[in-house]
């Protein structure tokens, strides 16, 4: 059986949490990350508020109804920026509503297939945004994929349970006329 893309709105997304929680748990326990229950249980009891969020889309990839990958995002709109970021980003950007991508993640087994290019591509499809933005830890393998596909580093984050983050940025359509 082929791989199944399914897109979600709001709480729609609802449907996919327990196998999301799985493979959140699957990816994160991979290093560099090395999460274990206490980040898992945060993750599943964030899950739902972020469906109430602006703009919230999950893109799910299914094969024989097991989940194999996941993206997703909501609106962060203009004037706002990642709360423990050390710098602001360009003028342009904070003034622009923004599609924070919160997740990104493929099973081991599933990857370099092209299946999370896929995912990113229709997350990232049909956004009113002129910008995506992400949160990467440097250390992992996606940090690279990241660059190679025109992500920028604007800024870092620290979070108080892990590792400094690289905030990056993506442009997503045309610039306004100035």
């Amino acid at each position: 059986m082929g791989l199944i893309y399914t897109t979600s709105h709001g709480r729609d997304a609802a449907r996919f949490f327990g196998p999301l929680v799985d493979l959140y748990e699957c990816v994160y326990a991979e290093p560099p990350y090395e999460e274990g229950p206490d980040q898992v249980a945060r993750f599943r009891d964030r899950l739902p508020g972020e469906t109430d969020r602006s703009g919230f889309t999950l893109v799910t990839v299914a094969v024989d109804s097991s989940l194999v990958g996941a993206a997703y995002g909501w609106t962060m709109a203009a004037g706002e920026w990642w709360s423990r970021a050390d710098t602001d980003p360009p003028a342009e950007i904070r003034a622009a509503a923004k599609l924070a991508v919160m997740e990104w993640i493929v099973h081991p087994h599933r990857r370099g297939e092209g299946v999370g290019a896929k995912l990113m591509r229709r997350l990232l499809a049909d956004r009113s945004e002129l910008y995506a933005t992400l949160a990467s830890d440097p250390r992992s393998r996606a940090r690279k994929v990241y660059a190679r596909n025109g992500w920028r580093q604007v800024g870092t984050s620290v979070l108080p349970w892990g590792p400094p983050m690289d905030l990056l940025v993506l442009d997503l359509g045309p610039k306004p006329v100035r």
